[in-house]
């Protein structure tokens, strides 16, 4: 099998959701003395040549972020991470995009290394490379190439807002993922707990 070169990788981070359901900023939340946010750029820096952070909140997480890291500003905060997602595919120069949520803890870079270098023989004629859960796909933990951003600016343009629906009506390649824990997010305080006891029995 050829492995991917780190080099042909973009990695885009998502931190513009307003953590309703957990009552703080979780990109903020501290696990092991690490914010979510930061954790979760280590991994996406140590696969991929270049990292976006795409968030409304610039100021707000440069502190907690390498100099190195490329913030792009969200000025659409309410239309959602496949507007957002949009805006930075635009900055991307690779054929490969690593897209992640900004709360996945559990998610190693070892992990998606090991993803990656099944990305050369993703057929040619698939936008996205995603795992699925409950017969959903899962959007904000996985890859796209570069040539989907004509068929995203389409549905966007016709309303569209829903990853699910988007991939619905394109040809995506299955990842699979054999311990689906690495594609937790941490949306609550329940899952907070959850995922550190996790962590703690894993050290």
């Amino acid at each position: 099998m050829t492995s991917y070169s780190k080099s042909s990788l973009t990695a885009i981070i998502l931190a513009g959701g307003i953590s309703s359901r957990m009552g703080q900023d979780k990109a903020l939340l501290n696990i092991k003395g690490i914010p979510l946010l930061q954790r979760t750029y280590t991994v996406a820096s140590d696969c991929a040549s270049v990292v976006y952070v795409v968030t409304p909140w610039i100021e707000k997480y440069t502190s907690i972020l390498p100099p190195s890291c490329q913030m792009i500003q969200e000025n659409t905060p309410t239309q959602g991470p496949l507007v957002a997602f949009s805006i930075a595919l635009t900055q991307v120069k690779t054929e490969w995009i690593l897209l992640l949520a900004c709360d996945l803890p559990l998610l190693t870079s070892d992990v998606v290394q090991q993803w990656a270098n099944f990305l050369p023989s993703v057929s040619d004629d698939a936008i996205a490379y995603l795992s699925k859960q409950d017969n959903l796909w899962q959007p904000l933990c996985g890859f796209y190439r570069y040539s989907c951003l004509a068929s995203l600016q389409n549905f966007i343009k016709l309303n569209g807002r829903s990853f699910q629906g988007w991939l619905s009506q394109s040809n995506v390649q299955h990842l699979i993922v054999s311990d689906p824990d690495v594609l937790l997010n941490c949306n609550t305080p329940e899952d907070f707990n959850f995922i550190t006891k996790q962590l703690e029995n894993k050290s």
